[in-house]
């Protein structure tokens, strides 16, 4: 796509943390729309719900560490008009709001944006207590739910700005580290839309779906294959629900064997859903990199998303598995 960041490949890429682009973005919304407020439990520099607490003190709700009470007061301020915005770690929201989340903002189908920030093994020495590897499967499956995975910095403010834009329910999910901007202002963003970000010199053999943070991962893989003549395009599912089934389908039917790429539990996450669409309108051979059915554990970032099988190698692994390479 000629709208990425030129200086992706280069080892000076920027890199910036995803949640970054949440607080940046319900910033922007919060002064374009003074029905937008936001919560947190006591994590407003982690969750960088920070900015927008210091311009809008008033409009700002601390609720401390009470993820339960902050999905239901949420629900009580979108039934007044407001346009809440709730923010924790992943692991505590929506993992221990689930209930909440599910009952009192999606029965209801409340107009409340939820943030889960520090999802993934990337979160690193926090240790698998922390670590959210289950958030997409628990959020995708809520009935009236939007779902969107941003891939960098600049993609999660427009995700944002979009979120606050719609009606309904929409969790958006958030990575901790400093991650490669692989976007720009100008790469096109939509909920429901999925994008491909590298199509390789010579017909695709393969086609690798990646989200968050590991869409950087999947685009080097893909770019270090076409030096061994393989070829594989790439697409960035920036929204698992609604997932663009016809650019899974297309997809599938132009190439014939794809590969599944995330910072999650393959079972009931990215893989789960692109899988899905598959078996009713596409069947096609399929390889899933993600966590398979295991903890996380402590450890360094980069170190953890190589233990757990989702470094550059293991991708171009797949893609080769897939294709009956190996």
């Amino acid at each position: 796509m000629d709208t990425l960041n030129p200086k992706l490949f280069d080892k000076d890429v920027e890199q910036l943390p995803i949640r970054k682009g949440y607080g940046d973005g319900l910033l922007q919304a919060g002064k374009e729309d003074e029905r937008i407020v936001a919560l947190c439990a006591d994590l407003t520099g982690s969750t960088m719900t920070s900015v927008f607490s210091k311009e809008f003190p008033k409009r700002f709700v601390q609720m401390g560490i009470g993820e339960q009470s902050m999905a239901s007061v949420a629900s009580g301020l979108a039934a007044m008009g407001k346009i809440p915005f709730l923010a924790s770690y992943a692991m505590f929201s929506p993992g221990r709001n689930w209930e909440q989340i599910r009952t009192t903002i999606c029965y209801n189908n409340s107009n409340v944006k939820i943030a889960g920030a520090h999802a993934g093994v990337s979160v690193g020495p926090d240790g698998g207590t922390h670590q959210a590897v289950e958030d997409i499967a628990i959020t995708r499956v809520i009935p009236r739910m939007t779902v969107i995975v941003p891939c960098d910095a600049i993609e999660a403010k427009k995700a944002t700005l979009a979120a606050a834009k719609m009606t309904g329910p929409v969790y958006i999910r958030l990575a901790r580290e400093a991650t490669p901007v692989i976007t720009t202002e100008a790469t096109p963003f939509a909920i429901g839309k999925a994008q491909l970000f590298f199509t390789p010199r010579e017909k695709a053999q393969v086609g690798i779906i990646a989200v968050g943070a590991l869409v950087y991962n999947a685009i080097i893989a893909a770019h270090e294959l076409e030096a061994e003549g393989i070829y594989a395009s790439v697409m960035n599912l920036g929204t698992v629900k609604p997932i663009d089934e016809e650019a899974v389908i297309a997809l599938a039917q132009e190439i014939g064997a794809l590969v599944t790429v995330e910072e999650h539990q393959v079972a009931g996450g990215v893989g789960s859903a692109v899988a899905e669409v598959l078996v009713r309108h596409q069947p096609t051979p399929i390889e899933f990199v993600g966590v398979h059915d295991v903890f996380g554990q402590s450890g360094e970032p980069n170190e953890l998303i190589e233990h757990y099988g989702m470094g550059v190698s293991h991708i171009k692994d797949a893609v080769k598995k897939v294709i009956g390479r190996r």
